[in-house]
């Protein structure tokens, strides 16, 4: 069976090369790729403690506009046996409430899904960087289609890590993405 959310398809947009930025028509980019490695590696955290626990490795940070860390997590799906417990909304509840989440950075280690998308258009986030989006193709290029700047790091070290995961546990992988 041909997975849905497999490797990277076409898009519509002209990628960038590794660690550099895609910004929206009309606007620039504003994210260097040091700045963006540093935040995913919260992320990355994130991830292998969830990874540990047990859980789905995915790991996302939120950022304000001035680079403060607002809020950090994990997938917990497992853990909590909660289907929304994604990576972004775990980070995004741990921010708490802002007044406005515009010049905000969602960092994730893999591209963001669907439902995590719908978030980081919903609040507004301007931001989204992207540890690696080849084991999993989600809504990165439909936010970037919507004037959300992505950054999108090919990060050998998030691939390694879902790569080995989606060999180890298919199964638990495609429950988290829907498939059967």
């Amino acid at each position: 069976m041909q997975p849905r959310h497999g490797p990277r398809r076409p898009s519509p947009h002209t990628w960038p090369s590794r660690g550099e930025t895609h910004a929206p028509p009309g606007k620039s980019p504003r994210m260097d790729e040091e700045q963006a490695r540093r935040w995913l590696a919260t992320a990355v955290d994130e991830a292998r403690a969830g990874l540990a626990e047990g859980g789905i490795p995915i790991g996302a940070a939120l950022y304000g506009a001035d680079g403060t860390l607002l809020g950090r997590g994990r997938n917990r799906r497992v853990q909590d046996g909660d289907p929304s417990a994604h990576g972004e909304t775990a980070a995004f509840r741990a921010a708490g409430r802002q007044r406005s989440y515009r010049g905000t950075t969602m960092v994730t280690t893999l591209s963001p899904c669907w439902y995590c998308s719908g978030l980081v258009r919903q609040f507004g986030i301007s931001r989204v960087v992207v540890g690696e989006a080849e084991t999993f193709h989600g809504g990165h290029d439909w936010l970037a289609e919507h004037g959300v700047e992505v950054v999108v790091l090919d990060d050998p070290g998030c691939v390694a890590l879902m790569r080995e995961f989606i060999a180890a546990r298919p199964e638990l992988w495609h429950e988290d993405i829907g498939e059967e």
